[in-house]
């Protein structure tokens, strides 16, 4: 496996659900209805979205750190990576999923509560893109692989 391939790759994938999330921000933002603060009308999903939100935040950690906690010392590079990759993977979705629900829930209501906590979770999601720093600290690696992975 390529290194330098692998965190491209990536990246790409982190780039482009990043990117998506934000053109879907700013479609909802330019084609809503305004905002307001009635929390009142549809309560159901205004309640819905910071519980989503708190779930996804939470949970993403959760699954990422359950997901690499069975990487061992000696398993292969190639399956480290790979499995860092699908934690990652996961990572992602659980974050993105509660905020395209808030942006649904602020499109449809207008109110301004799901669009700040979109922008949030869409914040959180962006600094979550993937380096060879946190690939080495979320992983055991012996001095050969860390040589591998730091000069590529």
């Amino acid at each position: 496996m390529e290194i330098k391939n692998y965190f491209k790759s990536l990246n790409v994938l982190h780039l482009s659900l990043v990117i998506g999330l934000t053109i879907f921000f700013i479609i909802a933002l330019v084609q809503g209805n305004g905002f307001n603060t009635d929390i009142n009308a549809n309560r159901t999903l205004l309640y819905l979205v910071p519980v989503s939100a708190l779930i996804g935040y939470f949970g993403s950690q959760f699954l990422f750190k359950k997901m690499l906690s069975s990487v061992q010392l000696s398993d292969s590079l190639e399956t480290k990576l790979k499995k860092f990759q699908s934690a990652s993977h996961i990572k992602y979705v659980i974050i993105e999923a509660p905020a395209f629900l808030a942006l649904f829930v602020y499109y449809s209501t207008g109110n301004a509560l799901p669009l700040v906590i979109a922008g949030c979770l869409l914040a959180y999601l962006f600094v979550q893109k993937p380096s060879k720093e946190k690939v080495l600290q979320s992983l055991p690696f012996n001095a050969e692989e860390k040589q591998k992975i730091t000069y590529k």
